[in-house]
């Protein structure tokens, strides 16, 4: 059942919601969002559909993400495969968070998804861990960043059939294992990630020491 009540609206807070997807990802960017709005003000049906993205079917993320972009002032930043690899997931997502909030422009609390506040803000923040089930901006968030990052890699699927990101969306099942040992990496792989799949063939490329 979703968690958010159109009927208690009023007692939601108007914060910047922020959330990540692709975090645990073998490749690709770790995309997030930053979506503000007052739960008052926005449609009744949309409030009440918001949930965390992984609980909702592809389908219903994809018909809300034009409906939050319709009635919320929402952003977007990515935390590219090279600069995960420079200065680690954790930091690239804070630094994709911050980018986001940024190019918002609001005077705002931010609240994220997790442990993890948003360094170098001027605003008010705040870590909320299960925020995407009990923020309804931080669920918004995580549908919108969850539906462009999909998107992305199933784009990219077509150009590296392989490792069957169509389905798997970069994370590491056993297709995409599979097309690492047989391949090797290709451009969009994390560096910093070899010890998760365990590839140490000369294809691969250089690893971390």
């Amino acid at each position: 059942m979703p968690p958010f009540d159109p009927r208690l609206a009023e007692t939601y807070p108007a914060v910047i919601g922020c959330d990540e997807v692709g975090r645990g990802a073998l490749c690709g960017p770790v995309m997030v969002a930053a979506v503000w709005f007052e739960p008052a003000a926005i449609q009744p049906g949309l409030l009440g559909r918001l949930d965390d993205s992984k609980r909702l079917k592809a389908a219903e993320r994809e018909a809300l993400t034009p409906l939050i972009r319709a009635q919320a002032r929402v952003a977007v930043a990515a935390g590219s495969r090279a600069l995960v690899d420079r200065i680690n997931v954790r930091a690239a997502t804070l630094d994709a968070m911050r980018r986001a909030v940024l190019a918002l422009g609001l005077d705002a609390p931010v609240w994220v998804d997790g442990r993890d506040p948003v360094p170098g803000l001027a605003l008010p923040g705040r870590a909320v861990i299960g925020g995407d089930r009990l923020v309804p901006q931080i669920a918004a968030a995580s549908i919108v960043a969850k539906t462009l990052r999909d998107t992305l890699m199933r784009r990219l699927a077509g150009r590296y059939p392989d490792y069957g990101w169509a389905s798997n969306v970069g994370y590491g099942t056993r297709t995409h294992l599979a097309g690492l040992a047989s391949r090797g990496r290709s451009p969009h792989h994390r560096l910093s990630f070899t010890r998760a799949y365990d590839i140490r063939t000369s294809s691969a490329g250089p690893t971390e020491p």
